[in-house]
């Protein structure tokens, strides 16, 4: 009896010290239950507690246990941690939970039941992301093989004069962006909706016999059977897998007495079909309700226009559990300082209370807000994380002239909080493109050499993991420099090390020979082409010239690899000495180099311990926008916030025009998603083209809102007036760019963040 009132207290204990919405949730007894949490309301930490009280108020084991779905392998890390701690604290086994994330949590299901999945944790293979990537280049092969016809309607597309050079343009664009993207999409909507594949055709047929969705039949059917071939699956199918298991009467039942309840995080971002898996699980049969718990913020939607995710989802699961009294909203937040919440509550309300929150986003006739409506308030007095105070106005906004400015001013801001500081702060620079990110690394090294300031580019160290397969396409160019694939894929690569100049690459790699060596009669090339024309043809010498121990060495010299990539390169280049000896040569290299793309199994050089180096007190990160979610430092910086890129349009390049003035792949995917969820299928593809640029704006716009919100102490917004045309070409630069409309509202809320240049 003592133990079990010491329990008790030591639960209370744990439960009183959770702020509102967290603490609904450790209340949490049975049944459905969502949790809609606003960022920095601390998720995790509710989820935690929660998971151990009902762990002790439920005696679960072994046995009987409860489950956490994460989205990412260090979530579940994170979570796991924390929970161990909680029964540590209870004196309560460490084994009454598991941590997974959602796909690896449906292998687990599949491999313990191989006679009904098919699937053997020993001898099944996981597809890696490249081979994935050559599957569906060999069903694109297979497709316009059997489809002649079609693959020569879509060469035609419009305006087409016959022109033998057009003709080979438009062929390397096919094969190389549309058609790739276009079954990337039809191999992920199909698969995440767990459609047979007869019954794929049959859908599609019922629709339209005009339809885009008729390209995706067999294209998806070349790659199925492709797959099966190889004897591998990918990640999708372990969902599939999973719940082919859960539909056997007696799998399912072994599996619901063992699950006592499932807590899933990050629950925007799961597709219907893997909440579809998690509902089976979380069933119980003795009280005939799903004991699932989801915890999701709609507002950090941030994965939808590229994966198989929609926000609507959760926010459906959200709007039927609040008519069920069965919603709780945690919208206590002590991460940011009050200004920095005040500015994040204005640009949601204003946002869906603006032109963009008035439009049909799903093509099925259902107004979809950007943001769900909930606001973020500060913690209450005596809260374990109180809102820290701010630095300087905790809201900066500034207008410089154009983006040298822009990099002067935060290096200035930078030198400015860092000294008057009495203690290190954690900083960061959030970019929407890569390329932004590079500029203002290269723009900040004084940093370091002046003030001790460490610089830290995410991007740039996660090049290091791409040094295998930047070799091996430059590799593979060398040995068949004619085809008009492979040295696009070259100059691709360089162009994206802005090695080269933004080119259209499709032109120069529709007629290799004339590109690499051309002839008096060959029209001349305008420099920028000749710069790449010259680096290929370098690359060419050497592949002559030099032995071929040295070419991968020539390789990353010629691709400008810093220090550490160097070091990988050369630890790459050891390990193919080694592995090929007796048989060195090139087309040997080249199968070894594709083993190690394709199993995804080398390591990259790493220079110092990756552990935390994201956020570390007394370092400027510079980080992409979605890497960004789910971190948080004392300062952030968020430059180049035009119109242009928040909300922005979708981008159709010229080059792709000549099929439609929309893009396929897009005006596919969103037909697909509204087929399979049982919407209406919008039949004209500009009115869907238009559904998916309003889908994209949606989603930037909670981009831009999931950045203002990593912010503790102080947000530093800006928006220059010359602005490049290209980061790829920073030259060539407009006047008066036009600002983000949500940073224009801003400032005229906020007045008094506006710094004066």
């Amino acid at each position: 009896m003592e133990s079990e009132l010491n329990l008790q207290q030591k639960i209370e204990s744990l439960r009183s010290a959770l702020r509102p919405g967290q603490r609904e949730l450790a209340d949490w007894r049975g049944g459905k239950l969502a949790v809609s949490a606003v960022p920095g309301a601390g998720k995790s930490t509710g989820m935690a507690t929660a998971a151990a009280i009902a762990i002790a108020q439920n005696q679960l084991h072994r046995q009987r246990q409860l489950v956490i779905v994460t989205f990412t392998r260090s979530a579940a890390v994170n979570i796991r941690n924390k929970v161990a701690r909680h029964l540590k604290f209870l004196h309560l086994p460490q084994s009454a939970f598991s941590v997974n994330t959602l796909h690896s949590l449906a292998f687990s299901i599949a491999t313990h039941h191989p006679d009904i999945s098919g699937i053997s944790s020993s001898e099944t293979q996981i597809l890696t992301d490249a081979q994935k990537q050559r599957l569906a280049r060999q069903a694109i092969s297979q497709w316009q093989s059997n489809f002649p016809k079609d693959y020569q309607l879509l060469i035609e597309g419009k305006g087409f004069d016959g022109e033998e050079a057009e003709r080979m343009r438009r062929q390397t664009v096919l094969r190389t962006e549309i058609l790739p993207n276009l079954a990337k999409e039809a191999i992920a909507g199909i698969k995440s909706a767990g459609i047979a594949t007869a019954q794929v055709r049959e859908m599609i047929e019922n629709v339209s016999e005009n339809s885009l969705l008729h390209y995706v039949s067999e294209l998806y059917q070349s790659y199925s059977k492709l797959l099966k071939q190889e004897h591998k699956i990918d990640y999708d199918d372990m969902i599939l897998a999973g719940l082919q298991v859960l539909e056997n009467d007696a799998a399912r039942e072994y599996w619901q007495r063992r699950v006592f309840a499932v807590f899933e995080d990050e629950a925007q971002d799961s597709s219907p079909l893997q909440t579809k898996l998690l509902e089976i699980l979380a069933w119980n049969p003795d009280t005939l309700e799903s004991n699932l718990v989801r915890v999701g913020d709609p507002n950090q939607a941030i994965n939808s226009t590229f994966t198989s995710a929609d926000p609507r989802f959760f926010n459906q699961f959200c709007d039927l559990a609040q008519n069920q009294g069965r919603l709780v909203t945690m919208d206590r937040a002590g991460r940011s300082a009050k200004p920095i919440i005040a500015a994040a509550n204005f640009a949601l309300q204003w946002v869906n209370q603006s032109k963009y929150a008035s439009r049909d986003v799903q093509g099925n006739n259902q107004a979809a807000k950007p943001f769900r409506q909930q606001i973020i308030q500060p913690v209450e007095p005596g809260d374990p994380q109180l809102n820290p105070e701010p630095l300087a106005r905790g809201l900066e906004i500034c207008y410089p002239y154009d983006i040298e400015h822009t990099a002067a001013l935060i290096s200035q801001r930078v030198v400015e909080l860092s000294s008057s500081s009495d203690r290190p702060l954690s900083m960061a620079v959030l970019v929407r493109q890569h390329k932004q990110g590079l500029f203002l690394f290269e723009k900040l090294q004084h940093l370091t050499t002046e003030h001790q300031i460490e610089l830290y580019d995410v991007e740039q160290s996660d090049r290091r993991s791409r040094v295998p397969l930047e070799i091996l396409a430059i590799l593979q160019f060398l040995q068949r420099p004619h085809s008009p694939d492979l040295l696009k894929g070259a100059l691709k690569i360089m162009q994206e090390r802005q090695i080269i100049s933004v080119l259209d690459l499709n032109s120069l790699a529709s007629m290799p020979e004339a590109f690499l060596f051309p002839t008096p009669i060959d029209p001349e090339l305008r420099s920028a082409a000749k710069i790449a024309q010259a680096k290929c043809i370098g690359l060419l010498q050497a592949k002559l010239e030099l032995p071929l121990y040295y070419l991968i060495s020539f390789i990353a010299l010629t691709l400008d690899y810093d220090q550490t990539e160097l070091a990988t390169a050369d630890k790459l280049s050891d390990r193919l000495s080694q592995q090929l000896i007796g048989k060195y040569n090139l087309a040997e290299m080249l199968i070894a180099l594709k083993e190690i793309v394709e199993s995804e199994n080398f390591e990259a050089v790493e220079t110092e311990n990756p552990e935390g180096r994201y956020m570390k007190p007394g370092q400027l990160t510079i980080i992409s926008l979605h890497k960004a979610k789910g971190l948080d430092w004392d300062l952030v910086f968020m430059p180049f916030l035009h119109e242009r890129s928040c909300p922005g349009t979708s981008f159709l390049a010229d080059g792709v025009k000549f099929l439609a003035d929309f893009s396929l792949p897009d005006v596919v995917r969103l037909q697909l998603r509204s087929l399979v969820s049982g919407d209406r299928v919008e039949p004209d593809p500009q009115l869907v083209w238009q559904h998916c640029q309003n889908l994209k704006q949606s989603e930037e716009l909670r981009l831009l809102y999931v950045g203002m919100t990593r912010a503790k102490r102080l947000l530093w917004m800006s928006a220059c007036d010359r602005l490049p045309y290209s980061w790829n070409n920073l030259q060539n630069q407009m006047d008066n760019a036009v600002v983000c409309p949500v940073l224009a509202e801003l400032n005229r809320r906020f007045p008094e963040a506006l710094i004066r240049l």
